[in-house]
């Protein structure tokens, strides 16, 4: 309970590297595998030497090959010289046998922080830990999914980074299991969460996790000072020139709701994007969000989520005495009738749309990505290297292509012209129209060009799962084929998945 790093808490062992584990004379009394590099083998020799001290289990073996015994552990002393010990034992260290298993980086928002990379091997059969009552108390074997339970039920302190990889672990039944999907020597992932508050409470998130690009965003230095509870009385603010409203529309097409965007400041006035459904209390929130001062008003698509609120906000606007031209796509005769939508002025692909003040300048640029809707656009703002997505890209799911106005192959061919935007302008971040953030550090897991790829995969996966089922059902129907291809897929989303997979179908009727 005094140890200056997560106090009483269930704990790997562990520790820091020591010099004389990356000495030449170290290295030569080691076994290590060809495809072990030096910095692997370093950190496999501090992870023997640790478990040693603090628990005294030991990964080494003998001339003849076997492990060392408990008789060997036992004739050692575990504050003595480690490795003159073992040699003098007849001893090799087994770091061959040790595995880089996650990487760990301390939260940026903690007071002392660690590099650490979480390590995996299997224990010598006739060994059993003993603590060494300084670092280490009460060694206990217990399986990743019991020691998740008895958490939960607050009967066993550990940490987020050990939850998270208990979590991965207890997906695996058997230990050749862990040890052959570490065999590439590469970490499951290199981490380094963030903090927010949820419910009134801290909470963590790795890089995959809805909540951390918007964490990455807002607060890049790590503060635990943004709130990420979802609600439509106030604006969320993301950076001092961009506003989240979030329309109170939540559902399953919709998620959390929809999300409007107000772009500007004091000196340059303001540009809406996606005003939502027609919702009085919305648009007056958008309004005052925007201090009065709304220069444009941007639709992404027309869906009856994202545009109807664009008239009775600019008629708000107009009783202010200001009218503001509302621009988009407008939509075609394949739309759907609730998604009826005619701007004030076609917006051209390329095009940018400048807030100009003595101080600051925003330009969003339009780029056309049809797929999700024909009529679908989404906006660069090149300032700040963010990409307002619209429902192309979203947070949470995987948007719903709906035939005719949705189309596959439009849908990927845009998703190639986004990741090509986000080289061109260093985006990192994606704002969607539902959902938190998302993205990362440029170059980073999970960035925003990461985030595009992953999209593309999924879809183009789910499309290999759904052309290996026509294959073997030749002669099924599509609700045959919606039962064995989204098998994954929660039965009551069958419907909206339908959707999609007729435009997967249809796309792979157009490739053939």
């Amino acid at each position: 309970m005094t140890a200056s790093f997560a106090p009483g808490a269930y704990v790997f062992p562990g520790g820091g590297i020591e010099a004389a584990d990356a000495s030449p004379n170290t290295f030569a009394q080691t076994r290590r595998r060809p495809t072990q590099d030096d910095t692997r083998l370093v950190q496999a020799i501090a992870a023997i030497r640790e478990s040693f001290e603090e628990l005294g289990v030991l990964l080494a073996r003998h001339v003849d090959g076997r492990h060392a015994t408990t008789a060997d552990v036992a004739a050692l002393d575990r504050h003595g010289p480690f490795v003159a010990q073992c040699v003098a034992r007849g001893l090799t260290l087994a770091a061959d046998e040790v595995f880089i298993l996650a990487h760990w980086i301390t939260d940026r928002d903690l007071p002392r922080r660690f590099d650490v990379p979480f390590l995996v091997a299997r224990v010598p059969e006739d060994q059993e830990p003993v603590a060494d009552e300084k670092e280490q108390f009460e060694p206990v074997w217990v399986r990743p999914a019991d020691a998740l339970e008895r958490h939960r039920a607050g009967q066993f302190f550990i940490i987020f980074p050990t939850i998270r990889t208990l979590e991965r672990l207890q997906a695996f039944a058997r230990v050749d299991e862990v040890l052959a999907s570490c065999a590439g020597e590469q970490p499951w992932f290199v981490s380094c969460p963030r903090a927010g508050i949820l419910a009134g409470k801290e909470q963590r998130f790795m890089e995959h996790e809805p909540p951390f690009g918007e964490l990455a965003l807002v607060c890049p230095e790590g503060q635990m000072v943004h709130h990420l509870d979802w609600q439509s009385d106030h604006p969320v603010p993301l950076l001092r020139n961009v506003q989240r409203l979030t329309c109170g529309n939540p559902g399953v097409m919709t998620g959390p709701g929809t999300n409007s965007y107000v772009v500007g400041d004091p000196d340059t006035g303001h540009i809406v994007i996606d005003p939502g459904p027609e919702d009085a209390e919305h648009q007056e929130r958008l309004w005052r969000a925007a201090g009065g001062d709304i220069r444009l008003i941007v639709c992404t698509h027309s869906h009856p989520d994202h545009s109807p609120g664009a008239r009775p906000l600019q008629a708000l606007c107009e009783r202010h005495g200001h009218k503001p031209p509302l621009l988009g796509l407008s939509s075609l005769p394949t739309a759907r009738a609730a998604s009826h939508f005619v701007p004030d002025r076609e917006l051209a692909d390329g095009e940018r749309l400048v807030l100009e003040g003595p101080d600051h300048r925003h330009t969003l640029r339009v780029i056309h990505t049809p797929g999700h809707a024909a009529n679908h656009l989404c906006l660069v703002l090149e300032e700040d290297g963010l990409l307002f997505s619209g429902d192309h890209v979203l947070n949470g799911s995987t948007t719903v292509i709906d035939p005719p106005d949705g189309h596959m192959s439009d849908y990927l061919a845009s998703l190639d012209r986004l990741e090509a935007a986000c080289a061109t302008d260093h985006i990192e971040f994606i704002l969607p129209a539902h959902g938190y953030v998302l993205g990362n550090v440029f170059g980073d897991a999970h960035d925003a060009t990461d985030v595009i790829r992953r999209l593309r995969l999924h879809r183009l996966q789910r499309e290999a799962k759904i052309l290996a089922v026509m294959r073997a059902l030749p002669e099924g129907t599509m609700q045959d084929w919606l039962a064995q291809a989204y098998d994954d897929v929660p039965s009551r989303m069958w419907p909206v998945a339908m959707r999609s997979l007729t435009a997967h179908v249809e796309r792979l009727r157009e490739l053939m």
